[in-house]
């Protein structure tokens, strides 16, 4: 699939608070915990826990949330299909949308098992 203009506009004004529960509930489930979905955020952002939930508090949208993000140098590695979008083939025009797919990919990845080491790349 094609990621258009009006579909990174709007992934980009959503805001992250409203996703980070989503995130949280499905990791749970599948026996993970919170600690390591705050590691894998802050491996491809740089965000430590407290600052991730301050841009929760102050309902920052994945545009800032991308925007003041420190990308890890090797989030590129992060390849594979998610929500019918081969990441990897995500034009750079839509820079945010392929972000967020970042970081579904790294929620899936932690949801499905796979060993942290192999989620951050190392």
């Amino acid at each position: 699939m094609k990621v258009t203009a009006e579909k990174n506009e709007k992934v980009a004004q959503m805001i992250f608070g409203s996703v980070y529960p989503h995130y949280l509930s499905r990791i749970e489930k599948n026996g993970r915990t919170k600690a390591e979905l705050d590691q894998v955020i802050e491996w491809l952002t740089g965000y430590d826990t407290n600052h991730v939930q301050t841009l929760i508090d102050e309902k920052a949208t994945f545009e800032t949330f991308y925007n003041e993000a420190n990308m890890h140098p090797n989030a590129h590695l992060i390849k594979g299909v998610i929500c019918g979008y081969r990441i990897e083939d995500i034009e750079d025009d839509f820079l945010v949308y392929r972000q967020c797919r970042y970081l579904d990919k790294l929620v899936d990845e932690l949801a499905k098992g796979r060993k942290m080491e192999k989620i951050l790349r190392k």
